[in-house]
C-alpha cells in the first residue's frame, strides 16, 4: 500500500480542480458546548464496555470456581474498583438518555400514513428502562 505524503495533494493539473483540505486543530470539539456533548456522548459507549467486559469477566471467574469468584467480588468491592464503576455508571447513564432521546431520529414509525410522534417513542424507552430497573432492583434486593 503507498502512503501519500501531505504535500502530494497540493498537486495542481492543469484542467482539474485543485483539493481543498481543511485543517482541523485535534481538540476542536472544546469550542462549542454542542460539539463537546457530542463527543462525550461517543466517548460514553466505552462505559458501555466496559460494563460488557465486566459481566464477561464475572461469567469466567464463576466458571473457574468459588474460589476464584470470592477473589473476584473482593477485588470488585476495594474503594477504587467502587469509585471506576460509579463514574461508568455515570457515563452509562449519560449514554442511555442521549440515546432514548435521539431514538425518535433513529427509528421512524408509521402506522399506516401517520408517523408516530417522537415523545411516544422516547417515552416507550424511558418506561421500559425503569421496568426492567424496577424488576431487577426487586429481584436482586427481595
Amino acid at each position: 500500500m503507498k502512503f501519500f505524503k501531505p504535500d502530494q495533494y497540493t498537486i495542481y493539473y492543469k484542467g482539474y480542480p485543485k483539493l481543498y483540505i481543511r485543517v482541523k486543530p485535534i481538540f476542536w470539539w472544546l469550542k462549542k458546548w454542542t460539539s463537546f456533548r457530542f463527543i462525550l456522548r461517543e466517548l460514553t459507549s466505552l462505559a458501555v464496555g466496559y460494563y460488557a467486559v465486566i459481566l464477561i469477566l464475572i461469567i469466567n471467574a464463576i466458571n473457574q470456581g468459588s474460589e476464584t469468584f470470592q477473589d473476584f467480588q473482593s477485588w470488585f468491592s476495594s474503594p477504587l474498583a467502587i469509585i471506576i464503576n460509579l463514574i461508568a455508571l455515570a457515563l452509562a447513564t449519560y449514554h442511555s438518555i442521549t440515546w432514548f432521546s435521539l431514538a425518535p431520529k433513529a427509528m421512524v414509525i408509521q402506522i399506516g400514513e401517520k408517523k408516530v410522534p417522537g415523545f411516544l417513542i422516547s417515552g416507550m424507552n424511558y418506561g421500559a428502562w425503569v421496568v426492567l430497573s424496577g424488576a431487577l432492583i426487586w429481584f436482586f434486593l427481595k
